[in-house]
Order: C-alpha cells, then sequence, then structure tokens
C-alpha cells in the first residue's frame, strides 16, 4: 500500500511488482498458515527503511504493527486424507471481510502449509488458492525442518539466543513436534517427532472419531491399547498417553535417547546436539496450554498434554515467546532489487523466449559457514542448506545465494564452481534450471565457468551483486533488451 507520493516504477504492466526507489516503502501484509491441526490469518502493517542510496539497497522492516489477528480455527477436513480446500477459502474469505479489507489491498504476504496438513493429497491445491496473487504471496508447503525453522524466528526463540549459551524451540503442534536448537541468533540445527495433540481426536460424546496411525502407535506404547475410531477411552488412559507424550519430549530436552518402543519415531534425523538443555521455548498450539494462555478444551490431547509438558519442566528455565500458536503466521515484506547486466551469465536456455525466465516465488538455499572455498566445503554447504529448507536437489526448484569474499581470484572461484556442480548432480545430469545469485561482481565469470569448464549444458543463471538471506523467495523476469538487465523482486518472510 505505498503511498501515492512514493516513488517507485514498473518492470512491465501495471499489475507487474514494483521497484521502489523511495526512502520508505508501507505495506499491508497477510500471514496465512494452515496446519495440520489449525489455521489462522494475520494481517500486519509494515514499514520498510532503504538501507543504502543505491536502487540496488535492500529495504529493512523498521515496524510492524498488527492490523488483525484472525480467530484459531480447526483446519478442515473433506477426508481424512484431504484438507477442505472450499472450507479454507471460506475461512480465508470471511477474514478479509471481519478485518474489512480486500485482497486488492493486501502488498504482499505468505501462506505456509504445515505439518501433517503439508503431507496431504491436495496439499498443493490448497496453495494454488492464492496461484492469483503468485506475484504478491510467498506460498510454500513446509516440512519439519523448515518449519523448525519458522516456528523458531517466529517464537523469538532464535532472537532470545543472543542472550543466552543456547535455547531450544520446542513448537508441539497437532500432528508433530519439532525442535530448533538457537544460539547466538541463529538456528544451528532441527529436528522433529511424528507426536502432537490431534494424533487423537474425539467427538463430544468421547467418541474417537480421528486415530492417526502414530496416535495408534503412542496409545499402544502408554497404555496396551489398540484404539479404533468409535471407541469411547477413558480419561485415566488419555492421561496417561499424553504423559507418554510428555516423556518422550523430556526427553529430548534432557539428552536422553528415546526408547525403541515408544511409538514417536523421528521425522527427521535426531537432533545431533545432545542436551540437556536448560532454556526453553515453547511455541505451537500446546503451548497455549503451558502458557496458561488457554483453557478450553477442543476434543484433544492439548489440554492434558500441555499439563503434562509444564509438569516435567521443573528446573529449566521456560522463556516467554513473541508467539505462541501463531509463530508460523507470518507476513511477507517485499523489497525489490534491479541487478546490472553487465557482469551477469545466461545461458541460452535461460534467457531465449523459450528459457526459463520469468520465474516467480523461488526459495532461497544460502550458503552458511563456508570458511574455505574448498570444492567439499561448499558442496557440504549447499547439501546443509537445501536440507534445512527441505528441499530436495534434483526435483525441487530454489535459487542458491552465495556470499563471496574472495574476488576474482580464480583458483577460488573454480572450488566455488566445482562445489556447486558436486553438489547437485541431478540437476545437472539431468539439465535442470540452475540459478546462481552472488553478492560479488564475478557473476559472469562463475557462470562461464559452470558452463565452459564443468560442463552444466542446462539452463544457467548467475546474477551477481544481489545479496540473499534464508527466508528469501526471489521473481527474476526475463532479460530487458534494451537495458540489458534481468529485474529481481526479493521477497522476505517477516518474524517481528
Amino acid at each position: 500500500m505505498h503511498e501515492d507520493d512514493e516513488e517507485h516504477i514498473h518492470l512491465g504492466d501495471g499489475s507487474s511488482p514494483a521497484i521502489y526507489v523511495g526512502e520508505h516503502i508501507r505495506l499491508r501484509t497477510a500471514g496465512i498458515d494452515i496446519g495440520s491441526s489449525t489455521s489462522h490469518l494475520v494481517f500486519s502493517d509494515l514499514v520498510l527503511t532503504r538501507q543504502g542510496r543505491r536502487l540496488s539497497s535492500r529495504y529493512q522492516v523498521t515496524h510492524r504493527e498488527v492490523r488483525f489477528r484472525s480467530p484459531v480455527i480447526l483446519t478442515p477436513y473433506a477426508t481424512p486424507a484431504r484438507i477442505d480446500t472450499a472450507g479454507v477459502a471460506r475461512f480465508i474469505e470471511g477474514a478479509y471481510r471481519d478485518a474489512g479489507l480486500q485482497p486488492a489491498e493486501i502488498d504482499t504476504g505468505a501462506v505456509i502449509v504445515t505439518g501433517e496438513a503439508a503431507l496431504r493429497e491436495n496439499a498443493a491445491p490448497i496453495i494454488e488458492l492464492f496461484a492469483a496473487e503468485a506475484g504478491k504471496f510467498v506460498c510454500a508447503t513446509a516440512g519439519p525442518h523448515l518449519e523448525s525453522l519458522l516456528a523458531a524466528h517466529g517464537s523469538g526463540a532464535a532472537a532470545l539466543s543472543r542472550d543466552h549459551a543456547a535455547v531450544l524451540n520446542v513448537d508441539i503442534g497437532g500432528g508433530t513436534t519439532k525442535f530448533a536448537v538457537c544460539r547466538g541468533g541463529r538456528v544451528e540445527e532441527t529436528a522433529a517427532l511424528h507426536l502432537g495433540a490431534r494424533l487423537l481426536a474425539w467427538d463430544p460424546d468421547g467418541a474417537l472419531r480421528r486415530v492417526e496411525p502414530a496416535g495408534r502407535a503412542l496409545a499402544r506404547a502408554a497404555a496396551g491399547m489398540d484404539l479404533a475410531l468409535g471407541t469411547v477411552v477413558a480419561g485415566a488412559t488419555l492421561d496417561a498417553v499424553a504423559g507418554h507424550l510428555a516423556d518422550l519430549v523430556a526427553r529430548v530436552i534432557h539428552g536422553r535417547p528415546l526408547p525403541a518402543d515408544g511409538g514417536a519415531p523421528w521425522i527427521t534425523e535426531p537432533l545431533r546436539t545432545q542436551g540437556p538443555f536448560t532454556h526453553i521455548v515453547f511455541s505451537g498450539g500446546v503451548a497455549e496450554y503451558i502458557y496458561g494462555c488457554e483453557s478450553a478444551e477442543f476434543g484433544d490431547l492439548g489440554p492434558r498434554l500441555g499439563r503434562a509438558v509444564l509438569a516435567r519442566c521443573g528446573g529449566l528455565v521456560v522463556l516467554e515467546p513473541r508467539e505462541r500458536i501463531r509463530a508460523t503466521c507470518i507476513g511477507a515484506s517485499q523489497y525489490t532489487v534491479q541487478v546490472s547486466g553487465n557482469t551477469i551469465f545466461l545461458s541460452d536456455g535461460a534467457a531465449g523466449g523459450s528459457g526459463v525466465l520469468p520465474v516467480r516465488n523461488v526459495p532461497v538455499a544460502a550458503l552458511r559457514d563456508v570458511r574455505a572455498p574448498a570444492q567439499d566445503q561448499v558442496a557440504a554447504a549447499i547439501r546443509r542448506a537445501l536440507r534445512r529448507l527441505d528441499l530436495t536437489e534434483g526435483r525441487d526448484r530454489f535459487a542458491l545465494a552465495v556470499h563471496w569474499h574472495r574476488g576474482v581470484e580464480y583458483a577460488a572461484l573454480r572450488e566455488l564452481a566445482a562445489g556447486i556442480v558436486a553438489a547437485l548432480p541431478e540437476t545437472v545430469r539431468a539439465g535442470r534450471p540452475l540459478l546462481v545469485v552472488i553478492d560479488a561482481d564475478v557473476g559472469g565469470l562463475l557462470g562461464q565457468m559452470l558452463a565452459d569448464e564443468l560442463g552444466v549444458a542446462g539452463p544457467l543463471v548467475c546474477i551477481d551483486q544481489v545479496s540473499l538471506r534464508e527466508f528469501d523467495y526471489v521473481d527474476i523476469g526475463a532479460l530487458m533488451p534494451a537495458e540489458q538487465v534481468v529485474p529481481v523482486v526479493v521477497k522476505s518472510l517477516v518474524f517481528h
């Protein structure tokens, strides 16, 4: 919602994303989280301030004001395997109506499908509800690692870790429990268990109407019972199941291995960082009960699990989160960058009329902790970056973001290029598009090495002098022949 006097230009027709050239941007955002158990929406107003004077400078969020928070609803399901797409659409339409907003008034936003909902067979059609707004919204189906990252930043655990040696964020939702080890303001490691409050759910008369396979296994481990739909389960049995779930969470917090027959398998690899962790932040729906912010029952294990987890927190420092159930319900700030075409590299398969450009909403895999430009270190860093975002090399689309401080030194660039090829064998072999964004003025050289020396034959885009980070998503436009530039729009998830 940039003001009328805000300087901006459009890269195509009037509906294309704008590149702002003023010092401030005011945006209205929507953050929508469709989870396995609950769904909710937040509208926020953002103020972004330019961090430099050049057109390619970043804008940084300097103020966020929440305008409207929707009620938290139970995610509607048409069948156990399918989310009710029409029901989700009605909920979102109602939230716009209650907030007094029209979709056209929203400048940017994020739609995140999380938890067990991301595994449902129609998760993609849920995202497609927002296809008409694809240029505005970051749309993502979050796997366990990405959801853990979102929760750790949204809850404030990552920021709180600047003041403590380590903070463990524990996000307990309806179908999964995510862990994120935070140090120095960063998330170092993530993992997830198949454990949550709505693996079992029942009607007002107490008859089970939802029994997930993981819930059945947990009940068997906790109480020796095989549960079936329609069964009325005694309160003492439900207490025993909730206590067993809380014991498993406490084992992770205290650094003890999970029992082999505990019924709650790791969805990811277990945490490598061994506890005990002394400073904990809880997020997710069950956190509402842990922090005493909710007392109502919704026909699931939430209240019992919250009480059981809290009872096992003796001796721990339980920090107050910024957000609890809404930790992954975020907005997206939009700022834009126009890059010079002087040193970029576009292969024929990327730049032509039938090339891969333009592309929209491409997630950014950012290289971290590459201490030396050695091929094996670069390859390992790329694999870690993809794993953090639940991206599969050779299948998923992404932009590789590189922070580079070695200038045009040939040997170092050659190691970087070789590491990229080593980390992405399926992408190279299948001729899939390769998008590389580097923050130094070496895009042309890097692209030439990848194509000519290392045999990358598929569509190749190397753009330089753009700095990207984790949680960024990019739109890359087609080459503008007259100006010989490629327009890039960057959308960044905002947590505070």
